[in-house]
């Protein structure tokens, strides 16, 4: 991984918060929070934006056929 960003106070607290509340570790937690932004973001639209066309096979947001990758 190339690059970590750090959460914010504030952040790590909502985080934190929503893992009490799913009874799940922080680390499931954002996890899953990214699975569910995957399957429910409009994908053409991420895949479109993306800067990085070397990752598509791979990514959840990728459209075959569809997007410009």
């Amino acid at each position: 991984m190339a690059y970590t960003p750090e959460l914010t106070q504030h952040h790590s607290a909502l985080l934190r918060r929503i893992a009490w509340g799913c009874q799940m570790p922080m680390t499931k937690t954002m996890t899953s929070i990214f699975d569910h932004l995957g399957a429910t973001l409009d994908k053409g639209k991420i895949c479109d934006a993306c800067k990085d066309k070397s990752y598509c096979g791979y990514c959840d947001f990728y459209l075959k056929g569809v997007s410009n990758a």
